[in-house]
């Protein structure tokens, strides 16, 4: 670390040590299979286990997870679900990622999934997810002693490598194995291709029994342990896994839909209780949304977890929905401050990989006047909500229930009882998560303090509408284009935001309202626009989002085995995914899918805490 960073034209930053570890990766495969996998005794360790955890000290070039990934994928009794925890302080590119895969044509479709997502990979925690969420990498870009303290889960493997110690001791000393042993459970085993006396001395202090085994020509030997420490460690114990069994998720909207799905990939039986006569029939059917990171010039905590969001939400809209008609990432032009452009420019950002000031191309086809301040995003686009929705429900494990009005929640026989409002049971599981909104409130007395948020949305079919962008453009409100409707292609603009108003009665001052927000947007496309709000042809869209004081989400459990994901205001397209799985995640005791810091901004436990 500390060592100046060259950013690649894929977001990645270029390591300065790249061609030692690309000379490393000749006989890759072998070392990983001969090393890691026997030396962690796997597959047969993890025969017919719910999940198995296995953590890395150093990425490199991802030999070590393809490997993994190609044994769990051919092997019939492999784990439900399969984690790969990882740190790396100098990513590759992407294009270095499939070049050393190359020698092993057995490799080199995962490693082309695997550089698909392998972009934006700030300094931070990224979840990639492929196997339909079933293999889940966890890469931590940063210092392999943050990486450590960043992840509370207890790994099955661990796979120490890295650069050799005699370059890069940081990697090897006592106190980063110290960070690896508080992430064993006794049992749990250790490998590397390292014999050196210093490190066997110093995982021996850390609590593993030591063994060189017979290592891969040209070595002799290499290394394998199992934690077995003969103190009781200090500190509190990690996590059990839970067993999965039932759960009853209150609210089908974007939150309840995603953290049903999240529970269902883990095993659970999950029933989604709605008191509306179809899924999505809230907030979360709106027709269109719009999907972009963020942007502060400081990197602020909202641009960090918005991040995350992006891509969670943008991996499940690649697995299930169909491109083109459920949703597009067609990139998108955010218009903002010259002020802000000044600050910007002055700051070396670490979003430069995701966002970036707009070229006058961009500028010229959003029909704007150059020098005109905006930011270009590329991991951006539009979703239909109601679609991921309807994708996630219709999920292995789970079922949905609609005009169910659950009323209370009460613990009854070890589990949680759901009644409506003449107490009739609903349902009974042994989890409940509350993702209905501002209902939520009410089940839990009030101690969440939800706000309504009013909202319209305008909208009508383009076929009078020539010469509109190719893409979005936002910042005060947005305008979606070329979105296919069963009315043809149409676009959306909009939206209002009124706090404390539950009314879903269409408004002609909201028409009004949103056609001015384009003039200050877009007014080339304002002009094309207007006629048909004069006319009357634009249809309207209104719902009641719901938001926290402070605008982030709450997700936490209230009470042993009961959880709330709700407040996701207008960024539930950003925050559902993200939120079920940091709930699976808790859940279970898995790596967490984004930095302790940014996981607590999300907890409900900060409502709480007092003031700072």
């Amino acid at each position: 670390m500390g060592e100046p960073v060259e950013w690649l034209a894929d977001g990645t930053p270029r390591s300065p040590r790249f061609d030692d570890i690309y000379r490393s990766a000749s006989g890759g495969l072998e070392q990983a299979r001969h090393v890691f996998l026997r030396g962690c005794a796997l597959p047969a360790a993890w025969a017919d286990r719910p999940d198995w955890r296995v953590l890395e000290t150093g990425f490199g070039l991802g030999l070590n997870f393809l490997a993994t990934w190609d044994t769990w994928r051919g092997d019939p009794r492999r784990p439900r679900l399969l984690h790969f925890a990882s740190i790396e302080a100098w990513p590759v590119s992407a294009e270095d990622l499939i070049r050393s895969a190359q020698p092993f044509p057995r490799l080199m479709p995962l490693a082309e999934q695997l550089a698909a997502q392998w972009f934006g990979l700030t300094p931070g925690t990224h979840r990639l997810a492929f196997e339909g969420a079933r293999v889940l990498l966890t890469l931590f870009i940063g210092d392999v002693a943050d990486g450590l303290r960043q992840q509370p889960f207890a790994a099955d493997s661990v796979f120490l490598d890295g650069f050799n110690p005699a370059r890069n001791g940081a990697m090897w000393e006592l106190q980063v194995l110290k960070g690896v042993a508080r992430h064993c459970r006794r049992g749990t085993r250790a490998a590397t291709w390292s014999v050196a006396g210093d490190l066997r001395r110093a995982l021996a202090q850390c609590g593993f029994a030591v063994e060189k085994a017979e290592g891969l020509p040209p070595k002799r030997e290499c290394l394998a342990a199992t934690y077995a420490p003969t103190w009781e460690p200090k500190g509190a114990p990690l996590a059990a896994a839970r067993t999965p069994g039932t759960c009853a998720v209150v609210g089908s909207g974007l939150a309840g839909a995603a953290a049903a799905a999240s529970l269902a990939r883990r095993g659970w039986d999950v029933v989604v209780l709605d008191i509306a006569n179809a899924p999505a029939a809230g907030a979360s059917g709106l027709p269109v949304g719009l999907l972009a990171p963020n942007h502060s010039p400081d990197d602020n905590l909202l641009s960090r977890l918005s991040r995350c969001g992006v891509r969670a939400t943008f991996q499940q809209a690649r697995t299930l929905l169909h491109e083109g008609q459920d949703w597009e990432l067609t990139g998108t032009l955010e218009r903002h401050s010259p002020e802000e452009a000044r600050v910007a420019a002055e700051a070396a950002s670490p979003q430069a990989p995701w966002t970036r000031n707009a070229d006058p191309d961009a500028i010229a086809a959003a029909g704007l006047p150059q020098g005109t301040a905006a930011y270009w995003h590329e991991q951006a686009g539009w979703i239909k909500p109601a679609s991921l929705v309807h994708a996630w429900l219709q999920q292995p494990g789970v079922t949905w229930r609609g005009h169910s009005d659950v009323h209370t929640v009460v613990r009854a026989d070890g589990q949680w009882q759901l009644r409506d409002g003449s107490g009739t049971e609903l349902a009974r599981a042994d989890v409940v998560v509350l993702a209905c909104a501002l209902a939520a409130d009410t089940l839990v007395d009030g101690k969440l303090g939800l706000q309504a948020v009013r909202g319209q949305v305008s909208w009508a079919r383009e076929e009078a509408c020539a010469g509109l962008p190719a893409f979005p453009v936002h910042g005060d409100g947005h305008v979606i284009p070329h979105v296919p409707t069963d009315r043809g292609s149409s676009w959306f603009c909009g939206s209002t935001f009124d706090r404390g108003d539950t009314d879903l009665a269409v408004r002609g001052a909201d028409h009004r309202a949103n056609l001015e927000r384009v003039r200050r947007l877009l007014p080339d496309a304002a002009i094309r626009l207007a006629p048909q709000f004069e006319q009357g042809e634009v249809d309207a869209w209104t719902g009641v989002r719901c938001a926290a004081i402070d605008r982030r989400p709450l997700l936490g459990e209230i009470e042993p085995g009961l959880w709330v994901s709700t407040a996701m205001g207008s960024r539930g397209l950003t925050f559902a995914a993200l939120c079920a799985e940091l709930l699976a995640a808790r859940l279970h005791g898995e790596p967490l899918p984004l930095e302790r810091r940014l996981a607590g901004a999300l907890d409900v436990a900060r409502l709480r805490r007092p003031p700072a």
